[in-house]
């Protein structure tokens, strides 16, 4: 591996259905709590919220940084995130993700450029390729 340039530490306990979760700065404190779709009470939050914020933060970053790198602007972004979780045949689960970028001041066919190159850079969606499915979208647009 190259340099790390950054490490986020959390310690979790009670797991996901009444769990609590923290980082080691205390900057993020969670209830971890089932949802209400998959029979919990609900009343917290669980990991694939937290994956769907981290994801849509990250790949902001990235598509700010293709955007530096070929000297485009892109003004205000919004990212609108899903993660689902969806059972698969060894009876584990599997995680499917949507991003659907908005670059209300980029044109579409440039939009989906940055949002294309960003999917490249995006760490979380170097980590996830391969391994689950990934739709995105810019500007209404499907990216392949």
């Amino acid at each position: 591996m190259a340099k790390t340039l950054y490490t986020a530490e959390a310690h979790v306990t009670g797991g996901r259905a009444e769990g609590h979760g923290k980082t080691s700065d205390g900057a993020l404190e969670v209830d971890l709590r089932l949802p209400t779709e998959m029979g919990g009470q609900g009343g917290g939050t669980n990991p694939e919220q937290l994956f769907a914020v981290g994801y849509a933060a990250c790949f902001e970053g990235a598509l700010g940084a293709v955007a530096r790198r070929s000297k485009a602007e892109t003004g205000d972004v919004g990212i609108d995130s899903k993660v689902s979780l969806h059972p698969n045949e060894a009876k584990g689960f599997d995680l499917s993700v949507e991003l659907h970028v908005s670059l209300p001041s980029v044109e579409d066919d440039a939009a989906v450029e940055l949002v294309r190159a960003a999917h490249e850079v995006c760490p979380y969606s170097n980590a996830t390729r391969g391994n689950i499915d990934v739709t995105l979208t810019a500007n209404g647009q499907p990216v392949d």
